[in-house]
């Protein structure tokens, strides 16, 4: 569903991702995982061409990314993105921020978009808060709107950038069962979390990242986890870290 071939790409002089080659397959759930600012976000929003490349392949269903004339809004309508932020429409309902982009991307009739809409909505939860305005919501509310307007696009992978870092601890856990509930039925997901429960929990594989944009590990969530004694030692070091606690 995804090939990522030596990707690299640079802000200026300085390079945030080096030689990045990542292969997913339809139906495993992927977390990326490392330290701030080792190009973590910038790695799936490649994937979608929000974040342009400089050298490198990128195929997403067999459509290359990097070709500069693949029709990049098409393909995007097929790849679900979570923010951090959520990146709700403030002066809409719920129930327009679910229609909008199935209407003016998708060129859904404005009733069968709200249809779908709607079943998402139901589908992570909050059907009886269609009416209201993001503002009115919780954050954990807010971001699962977010997934559900994603999932009203029908896409084929869906991509979250640390979909719970800006949430209430509280709110976390109902964001991530709506994600463990997509991973249970399937959806090729590709997660950058800080969330190692989640990544114990529901992953196929996991990528470590450092600092310069490189791939340290790209193992599956046993080896990772399990065999830390096999890691790299930066990985070790991460891991020891965060998992003592």
């Amino acid at each position: 569903m995804i090939e990522m071939k030596s990707v690299s790409k640079w802000y200026g002089a300085t390079q945030v991702l080096n030689d990045c080659s990542v292969k997913i397959n339809k139906g495993e759930v992927v977390v990326v995982c490392g330290p701030s600012g080792s190009g973590k976000s910038t790695l799936i929003k490649t994937i979608n061409a929000l974040e342009p490349i400089q050298k490198g392949e990128i195929w997403v269903d067999g459509i290359a990314v990097h070709d500069r004339a693949t029709n990049l809004p098409k393909m995007r309508s097929r790849v679900g993105m979570v923010f951090q932020h959520f990146e709700l429409f403030p002066h809409l309902s719920v129930a327009d921020n679910l229609t909008i982009a199935q209407v003016k991307v998708l060129g859904r009739r404005k009733d069968e978009a709200k249809k779908r809409g709607l079943q998402m909505l139901e589908r992570v939860g909050l059907i009886e808060h269609q009416h209201k305005f993001p503002g009115q919501l919780s954050g954990g509310q807010q971001q699962r709107v977010a997934i559900a307007r994603a999932l009203s696009m029908d896409p084929i992978i869906m991509l979250f950038d640390e979909p719970t870092s800006a949430l209430d601890p509280e709110m976390v856990g109902e964001v991530l069962d709506v994600m463990v509930g997509l991973a249970s039925e399937g959806m090729t997901m590709m997660v950058v979390t800080h969330e190692m429960g989640f990544a114990r929990k529901v992953s196929n594989r996991v990528i470590f990242m450092d600092v310069g944009g490189r791939i340290l590990e790209d193992t599956t969530k046993d080896e990772f986890f399990g065999n830390i004694e096999d890691r790299q030692p930066r990985t070790r070091e991460f891991l020891n870290k965060i998992l003592q606690y």
